[in-house]
């Protein structure tokens, strides 16, 4: 999954070490990645811990993805520095995970990450999505009484 993920690839994330219900990315952060405080930018942070934590959940094999997540921001990164995110596996429950992810830079904390998974179920043809194409489906069902774009 980690080898299709054009986004953090293209961040430069790289993939150190990855198990069953854990995985292991670096990211150094870039100049293009500092906000207007000289600090790195959060979304950089959440997105590194993210592709860590999907890395986690999909090593069981469904295809899985986030049902929800948050981060504590703990201490500020800065341009050059190099992080670490470790995703640990918590507990899984029927097709739904719960996951958390440390960012440390050397052994200072950066973030905390809780993301919830669930897996999709698969067609059969290793999509998630029933034609292969990767859209996503509106899946939104009318309720008597209520206007949709859809019933306009």
């Amino acid at each position: 999954m980690f080898f299709a993920d054009e986004a953090s690839r293209g961040l430069g994330i790289e993939l150190v070490e990855h198990g069953e219900g854990t995985a292991v990315l670096r990211m150094t952060v870039t100049p293009a990645m500092v906000n207007g405080h000289r600090i790195a930018h959060g979304g950089y942070l959440f997105l590194l811990a993210d592709t860590a934590f999907a890395c986690a959940c999909n090593s069981h094999g469904p295809v899985t993805v986030a049902a929800g997540a948050d981060i504590v921001f703990v201490a500020p990164a800065r341009e050059g520095d190099v992080l670490v995110a470790r995703a640990e596996e918590r507990a899984r429950y029927g097709r739904s995970g719960i996951y958390d992810v440390s960012v440390r830079r050397g052994e200072e904390l950066v973030a905390e990450f809780r993301g919830r998974s669930r897996s999709v179920r698969d067609d059969g043809r290793g999509t998630a999505d029933g034609d292969g194409s990767g859209a996503r489906k509106d899946t939104a069902r009318e309720t008597p009484g209520t206007t949709t774009k859809e019933s306009r």
